[in-house]
C-alpha cells in the first residue's frame, strides 16, 4: 500500500462546493471507511440531510459555518473544530464566512457518499482536470 495521490482521483462538484474522496470502500481495496476532503464556497453549504447506515465526522480545517446537529439550534464552527453526527442524524452545515469552508469527513462505515452521485447538481471531474469554482 502506498500514500493516496488526490490527482488520481476524480473530483466531485456541486452547486455548493466540492469534494475529493481520498479513501473509501470502492477506491481503496480493504477499507470500511470512507475519508475526504470537503469545500463548501461561501454562503453555499449542505442543506438538512441524514445518513441512515452511517456515523460521521467532520473536522474543520479551515473557514468559519453554522452547523446544525439533530434539529438542533444551529452553533458556529471555525478550524481546529470536529463536529460528531451519529448514525442518522439529520444535520447540516452552512458556510458563512468570505472564505472557503474547508472540512475533513469521515463515514463510518463507508458507502454514505455514493448517495451524492443522485444529487441533481453532481457533476464528476474526472482524473488530471481541475475542478471550476464559479459565481452566482
Amino acid at each position: 500500500m502506498s500514500a493516496v495521490d488526490p490527482s488520481k482521483l476524480e473530483t466531485q462538484t456541486f452547486d455548493w462546493g466540492i469534494i475529493k474522496w481520498l479513501v473509501s470502500p470502492d477506491s481503496t481495496p480493504g477499507a470500511n471507511i470512507t475519508f475526504g476532503q470537503v469545500v463548501l464556497l461561501p454562503g453555499e453549504g449542505h442543506t438538512r440531510h441524514n445518513h441512515p447506515q452511517s456515523e460521521e465526522i467532520l473536522y474543520v480545517l479551515s473557514g468559519v459555518g453554522r452547523q446544525m446537529v439533530d434539529d438542533k439550534p444551529e452553533f458556529e464552527v471555525r478550524a481546529g473544530e470536529t463536529i460528531y453526527i451519529p448514525t442518522a442524524i439529520y444535520h447540516s452545515t452552512v458556510n458563512t464566512g468570505w472564505e472557503p469552508l474547508v472540512l475533513l469527513a469521515i463515514y463510518n462505515p463507508g458507502g454514505a457518499e455514493r448517495d451524492l452521485r443522485n444529487l441533481p447538481d453532481f457533476k464528476a471531474v474526472p482524473v488530471g482536470k481541475a475542478p471550476r469554482l464559479t459565481r452566482s
